[in-house]
């Protein structure tokens, strides 16, 4: 018996050690990836907290900081699925309906530019835009409006509404025809 009490102390003394030591990790993690978005390393911050998350997939606060080092990093999905994963975890954090909108509307406004910078070579070139990015743009600005809308029923006072409303402007309009403008054309005698 007393055997069996000191092998069930010396495990649960390892996996409260094992938690610890993963807590302070993923603290140093997280502080060091701050320390990245403030540089703008937008990619190291990214594989910070993504370790992060390995250690220990429960703190929502990583997912949603990995999510905003994406979203600046212009890695659209990356940021989705960060941003989903922490409204799974933690559904009440408001900020999480915004930030998802911004990614989401941001992605679906990269799919259908026609044209992108090319890092490598300098340069700016044309790009095709397929009948599919229309298709799936189409859903992310529908998808960014739903969030938008989420954020501001969860945030009525919220200081950025006027920034939040442009946004759900801009994707209520997402595709729609924009009638030429009208040019008055005035003859010169």
């Amino acid at each position: 018996m007393r055997k069996a009490l000191l092998i069930v102390s010396v495990l649960f003394i390892a996996v409260i050690s094992t938690a610890c030591i993963n807590n302070i990790a993923v603290q140093e993690l997280n502080n060091k990836a701050n320390e990245f978005m403030m540089k703008g390393d937008y990619e190291s911050a990214m594989n910070r907290l993504q370790a992060s998350i390995d250690l220990d997939a429960t703190m929502y606060e990583t997912y949603y900081n990995l999510g905003i080092a994406a979203t600046n990093a212009k890695k659209y999905e990356t940021a989705i699925e960060a941003f989903e994963n922490g409204i799974k975890l933690k559904p009440s954090h408001a900020d999480f309906y915004y930030s998802l909108g911004v990614a989401q509307s941001s992605y679906a406004d990269s799919l259908v530019e026609d044209s992108i910078y090319d890092e490598e070579k300098g340069e700016t070139i044309k790009k095709k835009v397929t009948d599919e990015d229309k298709s799936k743009a189409e859903a992310l600005k529908i998808a960014a409006l739903e969030n938008l809308k989420k954020y501001l029923e969860m945030e009525p006072k919220a200081e950025d509404r006027e920034t939040v409303e442009e946004l759900i402007k801009d994707c209520e309009n997402f595709g729609k025809e924009v009638p030429p403008t009208q040019t008055k054309v005035i003859e010169v005698e």
